[in-house]
């Protein structure tokens, strides 16, 4: 997945776009690190002072507890700033999460279905987690560092300009060797990340699909191709985390080196009386207060690295393309709440990729307001996608959709499906409580509502035997429920909204018989005050629609009631004839 490039923003104005409504505590979190980095760069002076007195006895006593008052200080002005970076850096987690998962819950069907879900779900969870330590390590620790290391730079070069100079020559050569080993950081953190995410789609592959799984005997085949997954990942972060170690070991290594060669240099200008031994001793204490500035400077150009894989995987993310908010002129139209529906295709033809044959050529047809009327023909037809359209997951490639004379992409998006009581083909439960499912497309719906729509579902008595009734949870994907009882707990999720428009696709194909046809006699009730449309492959269903629309190879054959189609039609004819038998008697 790949973003344009003109889309696509550098890192740093990512990160700053999610720092910026904290920049607050962050400046806090700043500030209060300099001021332990400035109460630790005051330490070596008051050191020099004591060893000065020392020498000539003067007092020590005060230096002693001035000592011991910066130390203390040190320590706690530290921990209060870690804290407040840290929460910070929680919070800038925290909002990109609410950012994206806002984003990707508005996302085109279209895209969903290009990419892997376990992939999308890892760069909410795994990638938004690597801005935490970006946003304290790299940009506020990145600029404090270079502060720190400024101002000790600064108090060393007030000492004695030869061991400054000693000491910027050993950490040029560090720059030099951490310039070089940046960008493996970066493509070894990418590869990393991305890794994870085919791990995450590899999860999400087997579990979705768990019992196909064990009853092909397939877990040994789908253990592999996980651990693969994770052994790409391991191999990556291994890479990344030795160039890390190389980066980080060398801003050590140049400290130490410049330690070394201040000992040596200072050692011989104390010999010749250039310098005292107090100087050299504050100098080589300004060096020890340096390794900590260098190692995080280093820190946060190697996190940086991470860090902007993580927003480069972010930013594809929030790129895909999102369905509108409004309507598609930005004026949606907003029509009556009441009454059943209309519903009109003219000239629409579709296709899910350009790459891919076409589903709907130069489809047109009329439903007028309320009763029932089904879509039949061969599998491929393009009956299922008359629903997708309808409900606007897809735009047409040309021709019109029109909801109550109105083109469907003129709607707020909002109401036209607010409108719609839609039953898809799987009937998918979603994990949680059966009245969470029974309420997730109508959460207001009161408690006469409910029992109602029990009742005419037939999914009372199932409610009274279950242990905690409508707070039972259904498990992942309703795996405790039968398909039967997910299919009438999908239909009466779609009758407890009251919609114009209801749309069935295949809604009792696993249904037995006694239950289909108190359905069927629900679906009849529902036609009188909402229009029904069926895809359906049940002769018994068929026959109770007002009007029939055959389609097959993505056009429309035939409309007509089942009496004028069984002599008009010869695909319908054989349809009913070959995919109808368990009814065929009433032809």
């Amino acid at each position: 997945m790949t973003v344009a490039p003109q889309q696509r923003m550098s890192a740093g104005r990512v990160l700053l776009g999610y720092a910026r409504p904290h920049r607050g505590a962050l400046v806090v979190g700043g500030v209060l690190s300099l001021a332990t980095a400035a109460s630790g760069l005051a330490l070596p002076l008051v050191v020099r002072t004591l060893i000065g007195n020392l020498g000539g006895h003067g007092p020590v006593g005060g230096l002693v507890v001035l000592m011991s008052v910066l130390v203390l200080a040190n320590a706690g002005i530290g921990a209060l700033g870690g804290f407040v970076l840290h929460r910070t850096a929680e919070s800038v987690v925290l909002e990109a999460r609410h950012h994206l998962i806002g984003r990707l819950l508005r996302l085109r069907l279209s895209a969903v279905e290009r990419h892997e879900p376990g992939d999308l779900m890892s760069r909410v969870t795994a990638d938004t987690t690597l801005l935490r330590e970006v946003t304290t390590d790299s940009l506020v620790g990145g600029i404090t560092s270079v502060l720190a290391l400024t101002a000790t730079v600064v108090m060393m070069g007030l000492l004695d300009l030869t061991l400054v100079g000693v000491t910027l020559l050993a950490l040029a050569l560090a720059v030099v060797v951490i310039g070089l080993v940046v960008p493996r950081i970066h493509r070894a953190a990418r590869h990393a990340q991305e890794s994870v995410g085919v791990i995450g789609a590899a999860l999400e592959r087997m579990f979705g699909a768990f019992r196909t799984v064990k009853a092909s005997g397939a877990e040994d085949r789908e253990t592999e191709r996980i651990r693969a997954a994770a052994t790409e990942a391991w191999r990556a972060s291994v890479r990344a985390a030795k160039w890390e170690s190389v980066a980080g070991n060398t801003g050590g290594l140049a400290v130490q080196a410049a330690f070394i060669g201040v000992l040596s240099v200072g050692g011989a200008r104390v010999a010749s009386h250039a310098i005292d031994v107090g100087t050299l001793v504050a100098f080589l204490l300004y060096i020890y207060y340096l390794m900590p500035a260098v190692n995080q400077l280093a820190g946060a150009v190697t996190q940086y690295q991470v860090g902007a894989a993580a927003v480069a995987r972010i930013q594809e993310a929030e790129a895909l393309p999102v369905e509108p908010v409004g309507s598609s002129d930005d004026e949606p139209v907003f029509l009556a709440v009441d009454g059943p529906a209309a519903v009109t295709f003219e000239g629409v033809s579709f296709r899910y990729d350009p790459q891919l044959p076409v589903v709907h050529d130069r489809v047109s047809f009329e439903v007028p307001p309320g009763g029932m009327t089904a879509f039949v023909g061969p599998s491929g037809a393009g009956k299922t996608t008359v629903f997708s359209l309808i409900e606007r997951f897809y735009e047409p490639g040309s021709g019109r959709v029109l909801v109550d004379g109105t083109d469907v992409r003129a709607w707020h998006l909002t109401d036209l499906r607010s409108a719609i009581g839609y039953v898809e083909q799987d009937a998918p439960v979603l994990s949680g409580t059966l009245r969470e499912n029974l309420l997730f497309g109508a959460p207001t719906a009161g408690r006469d509502e409910l029992e109602q729509v029990l009742d005419t579902t037939r999914l009372t008595a199932m409610v009274r035997a279950l242990p905690d009734g409508l707070d039972t949870t259904v498990g992942h994907r309703g795996m405790k429920l039968s398909g039967g009882e997910r299919q009438r707990v999908a239909i009466a999720r779609a009758l407890l909204r009251r919609p114009r428009l209801l749309l069935l696709d295949e809604a009792t194909s696993q249904l037995d018989a006694v239950n289909e046809a108190a359905l069927r006699d629900t679906i009849a009730d529902a036609a009188r005050t909402t229009t029904v449309l069926v895809v359906a492959h049940r002769l018994s269903t068929v026959t109770l629609a007002d009007r029939i629309i055959v389609m097959d190879a993505g056009r429309v054959c035939a409309t007509g009631t089942h009496r004028e189609l069984v002599a008009a039609s010869p695909l319908y004819a054989e349809l009913a004839a070959t995919q109808f038998l368990a009814t065929s008697g009433r032809l």
